[in-house]
């Protein structure tokens, strides 16, 4: 029986992917019930292939993306994934984090994946990260099972993000140092505006509605003003 209780969820750990969403990226419709290897890998497609590849070489069956695994006709859906994403990621054996625009010789702060705004909590919900460049190849070829436990690399992301590293590496959801966590999302953008507040509900641990056409600074409204609710904090105002 204990054998059971421990291999049959060693069996189920999956793996997620970060990145900066392109043109072309292949929906839930479009693959369901499809083998990803026989289609053609051009682009969103071709990164999904690429991800795949990367977990089967770490050992794992299971592999998630926001792009695909999520069916974004359904409003239900989508909101049952924003308010889950960031248990999502923080319940994966790995994150993948795949950087597009960084040349294997490039660094990763140089990267539109540090402005954008649900890039936040797919870096601070994980518990193990790899970085990957361009070209499929772990960043600067660091023999590392998680760079969030690579010195270099934490001192890197430090820099970048203006984010302590005991944040970085142990990062606990909730309205704490709320004003360091707005801070931190300030200069990210989202597509969608309302995004800007949803993206951050997983980091402080809110659950509230999900109402695409309301504007940015009512979504943001709402969201502080759950948190002064919450803390009694008035100073995460200024922010």
């Amino acid at each position: 029986m204990e054998l059971i209780y421990t291999e049959v969820p060693r069996h189920f750990q999956y793996v997620t992917l970060s990145h900066r969403w392109g043109t072309d990226e292949p929906s839930l419709r479009e693959i369901e019930g499809r083998k990803i290897y026989n289609m053609q890998a051009t682009g969103g497609l071709g990164k999904l292939q690429g991800f795949c590849a990367v977990a089967c070489e770490w050992g794992y069956s299971w592999a998630w993306s926001d792009t695909c695994c999520i069916d974004k006709h359904s409003s239900a859906e989508v909101q049952e994934t924003i308010g889950s994403m960031f248990a999502w990621y923080r319940q994966s054996a790995l994150t993948i984090v795949y950087l597009s625009d960084v040349p294997d010789t490039g660094s990763i702060g140089n990267s539109e994946w540090f402005r954008r705004g649900w890039t936040l909590q797919e870096l601070l919900a994980p518990r193990t990260v790899l970085f990957y460049t361009r070209n499929w190849s772990l960043y600067k070829n660091l023999a590392s099972a998680n760079h969030k436990e690579d010195p270099a690399v934490l001192e890197e992301l430090e820099r970048v993000t203006r984010i302590e590293p005991r944040f970085l590496s142990d990062f606990s959801p909730g309205i704490d140092d709320a004003r360091s966590r707005l801070q931190w999302a300030s200069s990210r953008l989202t597509t969608r505006p309302e995004d800007i507040a949803y993206s951050l509900f997983g980091i402080f641990d809110v659950h509230l509605p999900v109402l695409y056409g309301e504007s940015a600074e009512r979504a943001l409204g709402r969201l502080l003003t759950e948190i002064v609710s919450r803390s009694g904090d008035i100073s995460v105002l200024d922010w």
